[in-house]
């Protein structure tokens, strides 16, 4: 369930070790500092390879002790530099940032070429060298046919994956028409290898987590034990009782409730398209093996597109150019002699550290991680990570010898710091726990004498969606009469915004008027010469709002507004208010809301203030304040949902295929579907040049406006709390960002 935090590609974390300021090398200390730094996490999930880190916190710890392939800045631009480092001002300051390689990329209209030249100095924390062997093995792992972890490298264009993976030259003749074709037939055979392959796993997987997070959601869903809460979560039967049942036969009767309905499972974990991708690697196996049964196609013993040039230098070569096939490279790289077998490494004879199609020996190091980044894993104990700093890190010995991660709940993260229980915490960035910290500092301030604060945009936004296909006129979700329609629900919702999201977040949050994350390089900001307001014009075009407008002025220049898109939509206005729908419209709508039935949701406040503005214009806004958001994405992955308020999770780049373009089915809750803006998405994809991508994303997101299918609402921040009592203030990392964390120069910091 989306409830615990999935690395899908946690890039921004995974890039930032390997990009740490080299000033601190030089004064890093030997001995360092024998006070422990403890920091309040979430739950581990006891998995920090660098290949199967399963959540936020297991990441954390291989981003510490780990080092990735390609290095960022503050901004998340990549330093392709690596070894003599780069420098890159930020904030008015210049930084200095190093990698563990040079990278050189060569696009090609056929083919583009990543070559990748490493440090040769950099060992692991037993003094092995880290090498292009490493490298080699650490990416056939993740291109095995038995990985599933959370790093998606096989589903990229590299020349041959696909081939390799099947072992077979007859996959990349399959097309994806023919693996749609075949998933919508689902052959018996096609079934059973979905449900035992694709199904069965994440049902495992997730009764793993339940077993550790129940506790956590006792209250909210009325549970009593690991075995509840995930029958509670996962049974498609209301009826089912797994009362005196094993784990084993708890998984073994919800899978057989699925069956190959992958997409259910999906949207029971709250990802429509979490499992699309497994189950399309399935249908291409199938038809591979029915490819092979028939003759065709021949074994295929490596990946063409990946080779060693020598031993500190690889070469990826993909088919074409794709914009996101880069960060798919900034991998962490896994020691082989550690992870793997080096009596099964053999490149020249196609070995490559393990047994194919059997990770077990990669996966059975998962608890305890082999480094070469500035900590090393010392044990897992009493709910807390020990780490010791590494004295063979490349970059320089980190001044805190000693690290603790302890599992701290969120409600104790502020009061863990003021007590002395722990050093460093990240608890939500709410109006209510700023004004407690401010409440500790004698200055009352965010950060003073007791507390520091670092404030950084999550990468992400709230949002007001409207499903174009169910909110339009006459059956036609792309004509103007839709697009009023849902302009005029918008203009409404949108105006309530400020004062929303003021009440709900203060400091914590702003309102934000495009779709897309400020903390992306792609968002437009308000120094553009064309940024404009979110739905603050007219149906003539002309500006809704003056600067010098209150907030009732406002409040009733958008009424007025919105009376001009239904009008415009076919509605029949009568003295200032409808009276009669246009063919295939209505004066009623339905919209979603998570806030557990009690309006505990930043959006509540908008909704409520337009349901009465809506009213007042004979129209009716019925809120469905939900206690199960799992009933909001059933019925958005059924198509049915009107309106709905939720929050998306963005990467590091900006690409809006899966949310957006017209073949992400199974993704596109707002049923959009404009070839305008499927060619601009695919031609974003096709250059690295980010100034002309950026032009391009503009196009795409004022298209997505003029669909009036999304209403963006909130930018919030996450908070970085620690104790300036025993942290020295001076040196925790400057300038903390969405891609620069603050332990991204935790080898500079020092304790009191």
């Amino acid at each position: 369930m989306k409830l615990r935090k999935v690395v899908a590609l946690s890039l921004a974390a995974v890039m930032s070790l390997s990009a740490f300021s080299s000033v601190w090398a030089e004064e890093a200390a030997a001995e360092g500092d024998d006070i422990p730094l403890v920091v309040g996490i979430d739950y581990f999930s006891e998995k920090y390879s660098p290949f199967f880190a399963e959540n936020v916190s297991d990441q954390t710890i291989v981003d510490l002790t780990q080092v990735g392939m390609i290095g960022n800045d503050r901004s998340g631009g990549l330093i392709y530099n690596g070894i003599e480092g780069e420098d890159r001002e930020y904030n008015g300051t210049m930084y200095h940032y190093n990698g563990i390689a040079d990278v050189t990329v060569t696009e090609g209209d056929t083919e583009t070429v990543y070559n990748f030249k490493l440090r040769d100095d950099i060992v692991y924390e037993d003094g092995e060298p880290l090498t292009a062997d490493d490298v080699i093995f650490s990416f056939y792992v993740l291109a095995d046919t038995d990985y599933d972890g959370n790093a998606t490298f096989y589903g990229t264009n590299v020349k041959g994956l696909k081939n390799y993976r099947l072992n077979s030259t007859a996959a990349e003749d399959i097309s994806e028409e023919d693996i749609s074709a075949v998933l919508e037939e689902m052959p018996e055979a096609l079934a059973d290898q979905i449900k035992n392959d694709v199904v069965e796993p994440l049902l495992a997987s997730e009764y793993s987590w339940c077993e550790g997070a129940w506790e956590d959601y006792a209250e909210d869903f009325g549970v009593s034990s690991a075995d509840e809460f995930f029958v509670t979560l996962y049974s498609t039967d209301a009826d089912y009782d797994g009362t005196g049942k094993s784990a084993e036969e708890l998984i073994a009767d919800l899978t057989e409730m699925y069956g190959a309905d992958y997409a259910g499972l999906a949207a029971a974990y709250g990802d429509a398209a979490y499992l699309d991708a497994d189950a399309e690697n399935a249908a291409q196996a199938f038809l591979v093996e029915q490819k092979t049964a028939e003759g065709e196609g021949e074994e295929v013993p490596n990946i063409e597109g990946i080779r060693k040039l020598g031993d500190y230098e690889v070469e990826f070569t993909t088919n074409g150019f794709d914009a996101t096939t880069i960060y798919q490279l900034a991998q962490p790289i896994g020691a082989m002699h550690y992870y793997g077998d080096p009596a099964l490494y053999d490149y020249d004879n196609n070995m490559f550290g393990f047994t194919r199609g059997d990770l077990s020996s990669v996966r059975s190091k998962s608890a305890k991680p082999l480094a070469a980044g500035p900590y090393k894993f010392v044990k897992y104990e009493n709910k807390t990570v020990y780490l010791e700093a590494n004295d063979n890190y490349y970059d320089g010995v980190p001044k805190i010898r000693h690290l603790q991660f302890r599992e701290t709940s969120e409600p104790d993260k502020i009061s863990g710091i003021t007590t002395g229980t722990i050093d460093l915490a990240d608890p939500s960035g709410s109006k209510e726990n700023f004004e407690q910290i401010r409440s500790f500092n004698s200055n009352g301030e965010l950060t003073g004498d007791v507390l520091g604060t670092s404030l950084v945009d999550n990468l992400g936004y709230g949002y007001i969606g409207i499903n174009a296909n169910t909110v339009n006129v006459g059956g036609e979700p792309d004509s103007d009469a839709s697009r009023n329609l849902r302009k005029a629900l918008a203009t409404i919702l949108a105006v309530y915004r400020d004062v929303a999201v003021d009440s709900y977040y203060g400091d914590a949050a702003s309102v934000i008027n495009y779709p897309i994350s400020n903390t992306s390089w792609a968002a437009p900001q308000k120094s553009d010469s064309d940024y404009a307001v979110a739905y603050s014009r007219d149906v003539d075009g002309n500006p809704i709002y003056t600067d010098d407008m209150t907030d009732e002025e406002k409040f009733a220049a958008a009424s007025e507004a919105a009376l001009g898109f239904f009008e415009a939509a076919g509605y029949t206005v009568e003295n200032g208010v409808l009276t009669a729908a246009p063919d295939g419209a209505k004066l009623s709508y339905e919209i979603f809301i998570g806030g557990a039935g009690t309006g505990d949701h930043p959006s509540f406040a908008i909704l409520t203030d337009a349901k009465a503005a809506l009213s007042e214009l004979g129209f009716s806004l019925e809120i469905n304040d939900i206690t199960d958001t799992n009933i909001m994405w059933d019925a958005l992955n059924a198509g049915t949902a009107e309106l709905w308020t939720a929050a998306w999770q963005q990467t590091i780049d900006p690409d809006m295929y899966q949310i957006y373009h017209t073949e992400a089915v199974s993704s596109n809750y707002y049923h959009i579907s404009d070839p305008t803006l499927d060619a601009d998405i695919i031609d974003a994809r096709s250059t690295s040049d980010q100034e002309y991508r950026k032009s391009v994303y503009k196009e795409c997101l004022e298209i997505i406006l003029d669909w009036g299918v999304e209403v963006p609402v909130y930018q919030r921040q996450n908070c970085i709390l620690y104790s300036t009592e025993r942290i020295k203030a001076d040196t925790f990392t400057p300038d903390v960002t969405t891609y620069y964390n603050w332990y991204a120069e935790i080898n500079g910091m020092e304790m009191n």
